[in-house]
């Protein structure tokens, strides 16, 4: 993976008599330099160099050595020469796997360590919160090969990473759009075949049908009888929502036709979200 890194610097801020010899002495003290190229602007202003590394590594530690620092006598800035998120891949076509159930603690070096015996990785994340910085508990990791990746799903589902046993599954994308014979021929499934396709230790259910009026404490007034709620995600526009608690008993079977606020019957199933 260390391909697709970024291995080129921007040191900035230099004093007249730096020379590229001297930047390469002090930077390759921390790892192999391959090039150092110096730009001298004729018009007066300092002189700034970019220093290529052979590893990703050893340019990320010179960052953290180096920016701030005095070379004679004048405060250096290093910096990536442009923003790793710049030179990132698109990975689209790869093959991404879910990973769940994580522990508040795992970091996205955490589950790269995890996978990475599996074979060539082409991208990996925790998700964070936007708002605080912290873990949603799950991630994604992504396989140049699809054998890799099968074999990732396979081996490490139920394996304890951190203090959890995590969950491992393959990532589910937009589906492309389905053309109109794809359509006709598609069978609109049951209530009961949904819940027997669903897994027996699920417990989030989809409600959907509500046209209008659809609020959290509709949901809330609904499905509390079966049991303590833990969480409920409304989309009011798209006229569904989730319910999810530690164990409900049938509550899809006892809600599904319900009609709420004048609205058309409900429907309700079993169904996995990340």
């Amino acid at each position: 993976m260390d391909d697709d890194q970024p291995k080129t610097l921007y040191v900035g801020n230099l004093s007249r008599d730096v020379t590229e010899a001297l930047i390469l002495e002090l930077f390759g003290q921390i790892g192999p330099c391959k090039s150092c190229k110096m730009i001298v602007d004729t018009a007066g202003h300092d002189p700034y160099c970019f220093v290529e590394f052979y590893e990703h590594r050893h340019a990320t530690a010179t960052i953290a050595a180096m920016n701030g620092r005095k070379i004679l006598g004048k405060e250096v800035k290093v910096n990536w020469a442009t923003t790793p998120t710049s030179q990132k891949k698109d990975t689209s076509s790869h093959f991404h796997v879910f990973v769940g159930d994580l522990s508040p603690e795992i970091t996205t070096d955490d589950i790269k360590a995890a996978f990475a015996p599996f074979g060539k990785i082409s991208d990996c994340r925790v998700v964070k919160d936007m708002a605080t910085g912290k873990s949603k508990g799950y991630g994604f990791v992504s396989f140049f090969n699809k054998w890799d990746a099968e074999n990732a799903i396979q081996q490490m589902g139920g394996q304890w990473l951190g203090g959890r046993q995590i969950r491992t599954n393959w990532a589910t994308r937009k589906p492309a759009p389905k053309t109109t014979n794809e359509t006709n021929n598609t069978k609109q499934l049951s209530f009961d075949e949904v819940v027997s396709q669903s897994s027996p230790s699920n417990c989030t259910v989809y409600c959907g049908g509500v046209t209008t009026g659809l609020t959290e404490q509709i949901m809330r007034q609904t499905f509390s009888p079966f049991g303590q709620i833990m969480e409920i995600r409304v989309f009011p526009e798209k006229g569904y929502s989730f319910v999810s608690n530690g164990g409900m008993v049938e509550p899809g079977q006892g809600v599904n036709g319900t009609v709420l606020t004048n609205q058309a019957g409900m429907s309700t199933a079993g169904y996995h979200t990340h």
